[in-house]
């Protein structure tokens, strides 16, 4: 039997069975990309020489080998391969799986439970696994596509083991479709450049790089090639990995963050067009794209969010595509946009000030004074209204007495923040001046 991601012998396949299917490994060390788990040294080579195994999840993207290695680290330790999915079975369908584990047991066979998707399951039927699990009924063998520390219970993480499955590389998609071509026993239809770009649409998912191929072969009239443009015809494209509400969403927008941060507009222009291209909502990226001006560059420069949130405008009023554009201009002026946190941090030292002081009543020479008894309390007394002054600077405290005077600004010597120190500094000289004086 040939294999999925590696080297095998081929059966002679039946009619109209998938080519991933016929393609699927035949031993644990023949999956291509995830050496890191079934090389000499990996974490499932290791298992199998000791022969024991722990229950285990399985996280990483679809079409990386997942159910195929689960499959033959049953086959390689000896113990029967049930698998079930998370999508399709309940409560039921779970006590019948752990009804015949413990019948298996009982004649000393051991039970392999393969779940496919695990983090479907809800926390009450997640906890249902932790008996037969303690018991050594079943090993547990979770696969899912999200990551494990958000999605699924505590207490079956403390029971297993996380092994990393990572997207194959185009090195290891080329493979692949090397394989797939001696076993079809013909090549793909296509040109040098049309071939690169089928790697790059598969989007490190073996599994889809085959049934791309297969598409590209039922597509193919006799002695033709197609070139790149053509083949995006064919198969058109499928939507990239990306779930908007969990690591796909959260990765791309960190990484867009940081890129803006990082004063790289090319990076960040990437990152944003990616956010499209998955079918982002435009105005959670112009949320956070006015969270970027205020938290990164600040006073640094001024119209950072002014332009932010008119990018905002201007794709209520355009709506999309045209209205992309806006925030792609957005973008550009952030990353390109002197950066100062130095309002950001202040912010938060204030804050933790405000907790730390308590309800302190500020100076009584700034507290208007409307009523006779607040007079007689002498608020307002001694406030010196700072247009009357010179420089329309009086240098008064107006921080509570209690608490003394704290500086939580300090800004940095960049962009529009450099004349706001010159302002700062020039302050501080007068109100030195005037309480010496």
């Amino acid at each position: 039997m040939a294999d999925l991601f590696g080297t095998g012998a081929a059966d002679t396949p039946p009619a109209g069975r998938p080519l991933a299917d016929r393609l699927r490994p035949s031993r644990l060390e023949d999956i291509v990309g995830q050496e890191h788990l079934t090389g000499e040294d990996g974490a499932l080579t290791r298992m199998i020489r000791s022969g024991s195994l722990g229950s285990m999840i399985f996280w990483g993207p679809p079409g990386t080998g997942k159910t195929t290695a689960a499959r033959l680290l049953a086959g390689q330790t000896g113990q029967s391969f049930e698998q079930i999915s998370a999508v399709f079975s309940g409560v039921a369908d779970l006590k019948k799986v752990f009804e015949a584990a413990r019948l298996r047991r009982a004649n000393g066979k051991q039970t392999l439970l393969f779940v496919d998707e695990i983090h479907r399951f809800n926390r009450a039927q997640q906890d249902s696994f932790l008996p037969v699990m303690e018991d050594g009924t079943v090993i547990l063998v979770g696969a899912t596509t999200e990551n494990p520390s958000f999605e699924l219970n505590a207490a079956l993480l403390s029971r297993s083991r996380v092994l990393v499955f990572r997207s194959l590389s185009e090195d290891s998609i080329a493979q692949l479709l090397i394989r797939a071509e001696e076993t079809e026993g013909r090549p793909l239809p296509l040109d040098e450049e049309a071939r690169a770009v089928l790697v790059r649409m598969a989007d490190g998912d073996g599994r889809s790089s085959l049934t791309l191929a297969e598409e590209v072969w039922r597509a193919a009239g006799p002695g033709e090639v197609f070139s790149a443009e053509k083949l995006q015809d064919i198969v058109q494209r499928r939507a990239p990995i990306y779930d908007k509400g969990q690591d796909g969403h959260y990765n791309l927008i960190s990484a867009l963050h940081k890129s803006v941060r990082g004063s790289d507009p090319d990076a960040a222009l990437y990152y944003l067009s990616r956010m499209f291209d998955a079918g982002e909502d435009p105005l959670y990226i112009g949320r956070r794209l006015v969270r970027m001006a205020v938290e990164d560059i600040g006073l640094a420069d001024p119209q950072a969010l002014v332009i932010a949130n008119a990018a905002k405008d201007a794709y209520d009023y355009l709506g999309s595509p045209e209205g992309e554009l806006a925030f792609a201009q957005a973008c550009v002026y952030l990353a390109s946009a002197p950066k100062s946190n130095a309002v950001y941090k202040a912010f938060k030292s204030s804050m933790r000030a405000a907790k730390e002081f308590g309800s302190l009543l500020p100076p009584k020479h700034i507290l208007n004074a409307p009523t006779k008894l607040m007079k007689d309390e002498s608020y307002g007394d001694g406030y010196r209204y700072d247009h009357d002054q010179p420089d329309a600077f009086s240098g008064q405290d107006y921080f509570p007495e209690k608490m003394g005077r704290h500086t939580f600004y300090d800004p940095p010597e960049r962009g529009f923040e450099r004349d706001i120190r010159k302002r700062l500094d020039y302050w501080a000289k007068l109100r030195r001046e005037r309480s010496q004086g």
